[in-house]
């Protein structure tokens, strides 16, 4: 590995046979293992992290500069410096500041755009944006990517809080995705935004192009009731859409960290502008407790460092996202992405190779679906998955608080047996109630050993509302942040999407029989052979 991991590393393996329930059995005290801040509460208690090790994690944060990264980060230096820009999602969710970008403030024209987002948002929920055929009742998003995954998910997280029109994601190109979609749909009361920075992403396009004819067939203007959220002004002129319905932002946002702006106006379309600025307020509000908290104290930083121990220092090559939160069901998909894309990488900053493993693979699914699916192998696997419980305190269903009620019950119950376990001696005594004996009783006692001490965190948030929303986005977001300058990587460029896309340019006229598969390797020619067959 490298020295940089290595006292911990060291320390791992001096107390990894001390059990998590033993800890506690000594007298451990949660709270010197949980911080809270505004409502949420983040306990990392259930971990095998003690004194020491949150000492040395802590130092080690210190060590690669953390502080003096975030504040580059935040006053809009070039962090992602393989690309030569700022990193400065940030600056979309605190309106009232000033932040200089290559000696001009941005914030001017950030509010300008935010102020035409509003307006647009107000027109069309009020049907003042009538279209060609009265109030706009359904709004379809195509794009793909962090275009898709981010207002996606937080759209089905804020459906209490929906009162505009309904709204739907395109984002794949295969064509049952925009067909299922459209089926269900008029044409004259449907607004279609087009949600590419460029206005060149193919998948995007290629369903914008089959949107548009699809409305052509009943509105004379398609392009009237086309919203784009890009910056290439020429394209979407030559596309038809009015300069009054596209809204730009700077390169300096990166696709995934971008639903603060105008990649969020579907979800603002859906909310309202009001709830949305709550979101962007919730945003706002980690962003000062990250930039201000003492690491000790500090969410991201002890979300990051807990994630860093978990694959850098134990080992874990995953982790399991699991919200007990049914609304937030694509979570675990969003933050796939926002992890993934950002640390999955295999070089420092420098250019050299990592001498440790990157980021971990992140999945998972809502509970309670989980616990019949996967926390079989979670439990009794042969691999450790550290899990990271989110739960809420209350749900928006009153009259259906007895089922929140068991459902915080088993994300406890979840978090206890992981780290409890269930020992052999006490498969046998249960076995043995049940009336077995001898070799039987033994062999069915293994088949119900536990071994516990398995790791997990929890996220406790009161309601999630479009406040509380943007909080724990905003959170894993500088989690990704602080792991990737521990890490010494680059968590704002994306080179490991390019590739497959340039070679899928160059197999569509092979596929399509205009060109010869002669050059492409034997696997390739068998597969296109049999594919056109």
């Amino acid at each position: 590995m490298t020295a940089l991991f290595q006292p911990l590393i060291d320390h791992h393996s001096a107390t990894k046979d001390t059990r998590i329930a033993d800890l506690f059995a000594a007298g451990r005290d949660a709270a010197a293992f949980s911080v809270e801040h505004a409502g949420l509460l983040f306990d990392f208690s259930k971990t095998a992290i003690d004194d020491t090790a949150l000492r040395l994690l802590l130092d080690l944060a210190e060590k690669q500069g953390v502080a003096a990264k975030r504040e580059a980060m935040f006053s809009g230096a070039q962090i992602n410096d393989t690309e030569g820009r700022a990193v400065l999602h940030t600056a979309l969710r605190n309106l009232s500041a000033s932040v200089i970008v290559e000696g001009r403030d941005v914030m001017p024209e950030v509010r300008a755009t935010h102020a035409r987002l509003q307006a647009f948002a107000r027109d069309v929920r009020s049907g003042r944006f009538t279209g060609q055929g009265g109030k706009i009742t359904d709004v379809v998003n195509i794009g793909i990517g962090g275009s898709d995954l981010g207002p996606a998910m937080a759209a089905l997280a804020l459906a209490p809080f929906a009162d505009g029109p309904r709204c739907h994601f395109v984002s794949n190109v295969d064509g049952a995705h925009i067909a299922d979609v459209l089926a269900g749909l008029n044409p004259e009361t449907t607004l279609v935004i087009v949600a590419s920075k460029t206005f060149t992403t193919i998948e995007t396009m290629t369903n914008a192009d089959t949107a548009k004819r699809w409305m052509a067939a009943r509105v004379a203007n398609p392009a009237a009731q086309f919203a784009a959220v890009s910056t290439a002004a020429d394209r979407t002129a030559a596309y038809g859409i009015d300069a009054e319905r596209v809204f730009g932002f700077e390169d300096w946002v990166g696709g995934r960290y971008s639903m603060w702006g105008p990649i969020g106006l579907v979800l603002m379309l859906a909310i309202g502008p009001e709830a949305f600025d709550d979101f962007l307020a919730g945003g706002a509000d980690m962003d000062a407790h990250f930039r201000t908290a003492p690491f000790a104290q500090n969410l991201p930083v002890l979300l990051a460092l807990v994630g860093l121990w978990h694959n850098q220092v134990c080992g874990h090559a995953t982790r399991a996202v699991l919200p007990y939160e049914q609304r937030l069901s694509r979570l675990p998909a969003y933050l796939q992405q926002l992890e993934m894309e950002s640390n999955g990488k295999r070089v420092s900053m420098d250019g050299a190779d990592l001498p440790y493993h990157s980021g971990p693979v992140v999945w998972g699914e809502p509970g309670t679906n989980g616990q019949h699916a996967f926390y079989q192998l979670i439990h009794q696997g042969t691999r450790i998955v550290p899990c990271e419980f989110l739960v809420g305190r209350e749900g928006f269903e009153p009259a259906l608080a007895h089922q929140h009620l068991l459902l915080v019950a088993n994300c406890l119950a979840q978090s206890e047996a992981l780290m409890r376990g269930r020992s052999l001696d006490e498969a046998r005594a249960i076995m043995a109630k049940k009336g077995l004996t001898g070799a039987e009783l033994e062999r069915q006692a293994r088949h119900r050993v536990f071994p516990g001490n398995r790791p997990s965190t929890t996220l406790a948030y009161p309601k999630l509302t479009p406040f509380v929303l943007g909080q724990i986005i905003a959170l894993y977001e500088h989690r990704v942040f602080v792991e990737g300058v521990i890490l010494g990587l680059n968590s704002y460029d994306q080179w490991g999407v390019e590739l497959g896309k340039e070679l899928a340019l160059a197999l569509q006229p092979i596929l399509e029989g205009t060109q010869s598969a002669e050059t492409k390797d034997g696997s390739t020619q068998q597969l296109v052979a049999w594919l056109r067959a």
